[in-house]
This record gives C-alpha cells, sequence and structure tokens, in this order.
C-alpha cells in the first residue's frame, strides 16, 4: 500500500453569516427551531456502541422558557462509568494505531457536516439549551466548532512535521503518541464548541476520551455526538455520559488508566479535581497531564484619550453578549473622571434601544436569558446589595424576573470603592461595576487592575495615546492571557488569537493552537545508528 507525506487543506476561518431578515439560513435556523421546541428529545449514555436509556431521567427545558421541556437525558450509575471506561481502554489500541491521515478524515468530515447539514441543527439547540442569540449561536456551535476541527487537523500535521536533528551515521526520529489510558473531558454549559472540542482535540491526537457535558448544555452536545457519529468516528473513542458530577468523577479518578484531564469550568471545581488527582497519584500509571481553563474577572480600562464612543461600545458588547456568561466577558470597568460621564450616558443610551430580555427565537432581541435559577438568584442578590450599599449605585438596568424565564436585565453599577465585591468577585451574569479614576492616577490605577482580581483571564485598553498603550501593556502583562488593544475582551477567533489566562484562571494551554495539542501527546525519540562500535575503547585512551 502506498504512502507518502500528506499535506492537510489548509485551515481557514469559516464565514459567519448574517442571519439578516430574507435570508435561507435565517428561514432554515428558525424552521429548525420550532421542531425542537416542539419535539422531546431523548439523550442517552453513549458508551461504546451501545446507546444507553437508563430510565433514570432529568428534563431539558430553554432558560427562556423554563416551564416548558423539550426533552429528556439519562444519568448514569457508576457502573455505567466503569463501562465507560472499559470501553475507553477496549477501543484504545486500534484507535492509537490508526494512521494520523484517517483520524484528520475524521475531524475534516465532522467540520464540513457542521459548516453544512448541521448548521441550522447545531445552532438552533444551542439557541435552545443555552439561550443564546442567533448571532451567539453562529460564531459559537457553528463557526468557532469548525474552526477548532480545521485548524487542530493543521496543527497535528505541523507537530507530526516537527523532528529533530540527525547527526552523520544516524537518524533520530521522534513520534508522537497518545497519551497511555484515556482522558477525562469536562465541558460548561456557555460554549458549544468548547464542549466538542475538549473532547475532540485528544482524541484527533490518538486519546480516548470519557466526556461529562454540563447538565444544561446536554441538548445540544447530543448534536456534536450526532455530527461524530456521521462523520465516522469509532465508537468507543469518545463516551459521553451524564449524571452526579461527583460520582463521574470519583470513579474516573479512581482509575490507574485515567491520564489526563481536559478541563473548562470554575476555578472551584478545577482546584478540587487538581487536588483529588494529586492525592490519588500513586494509584496512576503515569502523571496525568492537567489542563483548564477556568474563571475570569475580565476588565476594561480606558485612558483620557480613548474615544467615549469605542469605550461604550466595547462595554456594552463585552459585557452583556450572552448575557454576560463568557469566561472573558467584562465584568469591571475603570474609566477617567475626565470622560466617565460621557461614556457612561452613551452605554445607558445603548442599553435603553435594546429590547427587554426575551427568547432567541425573536431575533430583534440582544439579551436572553441566563442559563438556570441558580445562576439568577446569585445575581439578583447582587443587584440588590448593590441597590442597598452606600458605596454603590445602580446606573442602568437592575430588574429582573423569573416567572417565564431566568431574565436579568443589563444591569451597570457604579461604584467609588475601588475593591467592592462586584469589583472583585466573578459574577458570570450581564452585570458590570465601573469604578472611576482622576486622570492623574493613570499610572496607579494599572496597578490597582493588576491587583484586584486573582484572575488572569482576558482584559482591554482603550486609548489614542501610544505611550499609555504602551505601559498598559507592560503594567497589565500577568492579569491577562488575552491582551485587547481598542477592542473589547471577547471573541478570540481560533488561528488568530489562541485562547488561555493564568493565575486562578487556568493552566493557559492555549486552545485553538498547538500547545494545547502537544498536551495530548506523549513524545517518544527513536535514534537509530547505521554503524554499530564493537569496541568500548574511545580515540583518547590511545
Amino acid at each position: 500500500m502506498g504512502k507518502g507525506f500528506f499535506q492537510v487543506p489548509t485551515a481557514f476561518n469559516e464565514p459567519i453569516k448574517t442571519y439578516a431578515p430574507g435570508t435561507p439560513e435565517r428561514e432554515e435556523v428558525l424552521n429548525q427551531y420550532k421542531k425542537y421546541y416542539s419535539s422531546r428529545v431523548e439523550v442517552p449514555l453513549y458508551i461504546g456502541a451501545e446507546e444507553i436509556k437508563t430510565g433514570n431521567t432529568k428534563p431539558m427545558s430553554p432558560p427562556h422558557e423554563h416551564a416548558h421541556i423539550v426533552g429528556h437525558y439519562h444519568t448514569a450509575d457508576q457502573k455505567h462509568i466503569q463501562k465507560a471506561i472499559n470501553n475507553c481502554l477496549q477501543s484504545r489500541e486500534a484507535w492509537a494505531n490508526l494512521t494520523w491521515e484517517q483520524r484528520a478524515a475524521i475531524f475534516l468530515k465532522a467540520a464540513e457536516l457542521i459548516a453544512g447539514p448541521y448548521r441550522a441543527k447545531i445552532n438552533a439547540a444551542t439557541m435552545m439549551a443555552q439561550s443564546k442569540t442567533i448571532h451567539q449561536a453562529e460564531i459559537d456551535a457553528a463557526c468557532e466548532l469548525i474552526d477548532f476541527l480545521r485548524f487542530n487537523v493543521e496543527y497535528m500535521s505541523q507537530i507530526y512535521e516537527e523532528q529533530p536533528d540527525s547527526a552523520e551515521g544516524i537518524w533520530n526520529r521522534v513520534e508522537y503518541r497518545p497519551l497511555e489510558g484515556f482522558v477525562y473531558a469536562i465541558t460548561p454549559f456557555n460554549f458549544t464548541a468548547i464542549a466538542g472540542n475538549l473532547p475532540a482535540s485528544a482524541a484527533m491526537m490518538g486519546n480516548v476520551v470519557v466526556w461529562k457535558p454540563s447538565d444544561s448544555q446536554v441538548f445540544s452536545a447530543k448534536v456534536i455526538m450526532d455530527v461524530f457519529n456521521e462523520a465516522g468516528l469509532p465508537k468507543g473513542v469518545i463516551n459521553m455520559v451524564m449524571g452526579d458530577p461527583v460520582m463521574i468523577t470519583n470513579t474516573v479518578l479512581d482509575s490507574p488508566d485515567f491520564s489526563g484531564l481536559h478541563f473548562t469550568g470554575s476555578t472551584h471545581v478545577f482546584k478540587s479535581l487538581w487536588k483529588q488527582i494529586g492525592n490519588n497519584i500513586d494509584k496512576y500509571k503515569t502523571y496525568p497531564r492537567i489542563v483548564g481553563e477556568t474563571g475570569g474577572k475580565d476588565f476594561i480600562v480606558a485612558h483620557p484619550t480613548a474615544k467615549p464612543a469605542q469605550v461604550a461600545t466595547a462595554i456594552v458588547r463585552g459585557a452583556f453578549e450572552f448575557q454576560g456568561q463568557k469566561c472573558s466577558a467584562a465584568s469591571r470597568v475603570y474609566l477617567p473622571k475626565s470622560t466617565a460621564k460621557t461614556i457612561l450616558d452613551l452605554v445607558k443610551k445603548d442599553l435603553e434601544s435594546i429590547n427587554k430580555p426575551g427568547s432567541p427565537e425573536d431575533m430583534g432581541n440582544f439579551i436572553t436569558a441566563v442559563i438556570h435559577e441558580g445562576s439568577f438568584d446569585k445575581l439578583a442578590k447582587y443587584i440588590d446589595q448593590a441597590k442597598a450599599d452606600k458605596d454603590a449605585e445602580i446606573f442602568a438596568g437592575g430588574n429582573y424576573d423569573k416567572s417565564t424565564g431566568y431574565f436579568i436585565e443589563p444591569t451597570v453599577i457604579v461604584t467609588n470603592n475601588a475593591k467592592y465585591s462586584t469589583m472583585c468577585t466573578e459574577l458570570f451574569g450581564p452585570v458590570v461595576t465601573v469604578y472611576v479614576y482622576d486622570d492623574k492616577d493613570w499610572s496607579n490605577t494599572l496597578k490597582l487592575v493588576d491587583g484586584t482580581s486573582e484572575y488572569a483571564l482576558t482584559g482591554a485598553v482603550l486609548a489614542q495615546d501610544r505611550y499609555a498603550i504602551e505601559e498598559a501593556t507592560k503594567a497589565l502583562q500577568n492579569c491577562a492571557g488575552n491582551f485587547y488593544i481598542n477592542d473589547k475582551p471577547t471573541g478570540a477567533v481560533v488561528g488568530q488569537q489562541p485562547f488561555g489566562g493564568a493565575r486562578a484562571s487556568g493552566t493557559n494551554d492555549k486552545a485553538g493552537s498547538a500547545q494545547n495539542l502537544l498536551r495530548w501527546v506523549s513524545p517518544r525519540l527513536i535514534k537509530e545508528t547505521f554503524v554499530t562500535p564493537e569496541n568500548y575503547r574511545y580515540p583518547f585512551l590511545g
């Protein structure tokens, strides 16, 4: 059978469709949304070749209409998790030994399926499950997931191509082996693309995976599994399980074959997992890889030379798109006294033009619902506290209602206390807090920005003064893994802005880059000598 040094198709970013009135994609996704709304989807456990229906189910409801049930998902017992682990291990050898171009073809096909016949399905499912507007669903569930799949294939080929030099008479080569064991992927509710990428990126490098999606994202997770199955991913390579997260995690981390954690979620949970892995370290056959992207308390800092309209737009888009439920969302803002009123008035004007929160099916809505009642109650509590505190005021918004859906009005809090609770605490909702500083305190404000939060995920500086931009870039180098100049701190694009942060925001292994894929392989150096020595004596011995 002939072989060759294969070149993969050049990766490119999937074009974003507009869904403007009258476009065919708008009609298609709305029709699919209506089908899902009137359906009763049943989501099984995907373990090996089986789709297991345990009978222990939980309902799935849109956050924007929580009384309406669109389906149920089945939950696992401990025996199912052990079965998933066993299926991983049984599938590992064949999958790891499959030539890399065959693995690449599966995920390239998955990308094309999402770009074509599954686009409306995955977008409508994301609108339904996570209450995303069509624009937010398109840039996430369709475009970003497509980009992850295409670019990761290209990065994989680049990794395999990277080889050491060889000297005269020897040949050095490196093979990039998958990890010995299985990978545990835990994914969040807020990005369908992340939910697909975390198990897929590890699997692409030859690993087998136990995947636990968020309870709040199972509806769209099923579409991901449908895509992988149609793309030809062998059964047992990615096993999707739902259920009690503590039971699932304890069972997985108790296995001696656990070899890696790919995680996106809360800082608290990630730290507890790290600790649990450390306590179990003597059980494992290898040192597990731990890759995590966690929380953020992301900032916008405006210099006095920044244009007010640009700052206002960065705040509205950065803080309130997808109800602020992005780990990169702007959550604390520092404005100079000289332009603060102008900027805030522009923000209020924008918010007054936004419809009240509602269903994503109404494409006139910029804001929809937060993910569940727990999130709603937490946000309402902080809003009420700001109404009562003397060192804070509600400048805009501040209303909420969960009678039909979990709706929080976009809210701007202004405080004279730079360490006010909502300047420091991750809220994960459509609430942004503004602190106004004296123009002369620009340099000290940068120190304040750097020292206020335990997180270091994203941040943005807006200024026309290039010296100020350079000063901010240097002063804030450790408090944002993704740093934006004259832009909002959200919207990283695969292949352009590899994403991740440090400090309490994670391991900064940069999803959407070769750095992340390298975490899922264990290189082996092979040195071959062509003429082997037959005398131990070196020339210096005479």
